[in-house]
């Protein structure tokens, strides 16, 4: 986490991002959406507590679009701003999929917690991090870069993967 001005609370490191990559800042009410938009791979920063002026700022100064439910900062000028028209946030994902034609591919995977890009990980590498029993059932594992922690392929990689394929069907 980091803070900005005025006691801005921002979340999400700055990660490493290809020239022309489509980066993203969302704010307060679309911290759901900014997690599921990092397993997508998208650098999406989430703006948890801060005003439109805190959001517009970052917007232009590091090149992202707004995700917002906010009508007026959608409107706001000098910024690309885009208005996520649902509260469900698998629907949201959908419609953010849909609208910048993002694709999910499983190595450009970052960090849902801090926005940090994902290495893939030998069993020996993260032995002494993870449980006993999630290192007999795994051979390989994702560490983010920026925080450490580590994920697997668990019981809920299935439904990672359900809500991966709600969100590109059309």
């Amino acid at each position: 986490m980091r803070e900005g001005r005025n006691g801005t609370e921002v979340t999400g490191r700055l990660g490493e991002r290809a020239e022309g990559e489509t980066a993203f800042v969302a704010d307060n009410m679309l911290g759901r959406l900014a997690g599921w938009l990092r397993i997508f791979g998208c650098d999406t920063l989430y703006v948890k507590s801060g005003d439109d002026s805190d959001i517009a700022r970052i917007a232009e100064s590091e090149e992202r679009i707004v995700l917002t439910r906010d009508k007026q900062l959608v409107k706001r000028r000098g910024i690309s701003a885009y208005y996520v028209d649902d509260i469900r946030p698998v629907e949201q994902l959908k419609l953010v999929v849909h609208r910048f034609n993002l694709r999910f591919e499983e190595e450009r995977m970052r960090c849902s917690r801090c926005n940090g890009t994902l290495r893939i990980k030998k069993r020996e590498e993260v032995g002494p991090i993870v449980p006993d029993g999630v290192l007999e059932r795994n051979e390989s594992f994702y560490m983010c870069s920026s925080c450490g922690r580590v994920y697997w392929k668990g019981s809920h990689w299935n439904r990672i993967r359900e809500v991966v394929e709600k969100a590109l069907a059309d």
